[in-house]
């Protein structure tokens, strides 16, 4: 425990980014899942259970990382900074009212990458002056996922941010495979999805598809 990430950061990890929910896996171990969406062709994984405690959560990470270092695929921890560093996480993903992102690039190490959710002009504004490697646009549309973040970018919000910035752009909320590919047209470097995955009969297949909507685009 507690040992450096082995991967090195690159835009490319974040085609296809699953973001956990243990309670939308219709029964399913979440681990039997997120195996079987990198199998179709997901190339990050955030853990996210707000409900898990920290106890739990810290479990899990040291279960998945263990999982996923052998497939090269990283391991990002939201929110814990704390869990991030125990269990040797790839990368931390901060909210607005997490930890500040100049005190958890203090904490972590240089290898560890940071992404941080954008949930306004104002938020990409302050961006411009932070370390962090990725944004989290969010939400691009609604979603029953994430009920606390404010009104929906839409395809020309997020146009509009990747013109205002060079950072890598990972795009949230409401993402399936009906949207897919027009978000990425849009201007993100990846999707990340919750429901799409978490939720699909077969998240094997459900990743295919839309790691294939997701390639080609740049």
């Amino acid at each position: 425990m507690n040992s450096k990430s082995s991967l090195t950061f690159n835009a490319d990890c974040l085609r296809l980014y699953l973001v956990t929910d243990s309670g939308l896996t219709r029964g399913r171990a979440l681990v039997d899942v997120v195996l079987a969406a990198i199998r179709g062709g997901v190339t990050c994984v955030q853990l996210r259970e707000k409900q898990l405690t920290t106890r739990d959560f810290m479990a899990l990470a040291v279960q998945l990382k263990a999982l996923l270092e052998p497939l090269r695929v990283p391991l990002v921890i939201n929110d814990r900074v704390d869990i991030a560093l125990a269990c040797g996480a790839d990368g931390v993903h901060l909210g607005q009212s997490d930890m500040p992102v100049s005190e958890a690039r203090l904490m972590l190490s240089p290898q560890t990458f940071i992404g941080l959710s954008v949930e306004s002009m104002a938020d990409l504004d302050e961006s411009a002056d932070l370390a962090a490697d990725y944004l989290g646009i969010s939400p691009v549309f609604s979603t029953p996922t994430k009920t606390d973040t404010n009104s929906p970018w839409g395809l020309d919000g997020l146009r509009q941010i990747r013109a205002r910035t060079g950072r890598p752009l990972v795009a949230i909320g409401g993402i399936n495979e009906t949207n897919a590919h027009e978000v990425m047209q849009a201007g993100a470097d990846g999707i990340a999805v919750v429901s799409a995955l978490c939720m699909a009969e077969d998240p094997c297949i459900a990743a295919q598809r839309l790691h294939k909507l997701c390639c080609g685009v740049h």
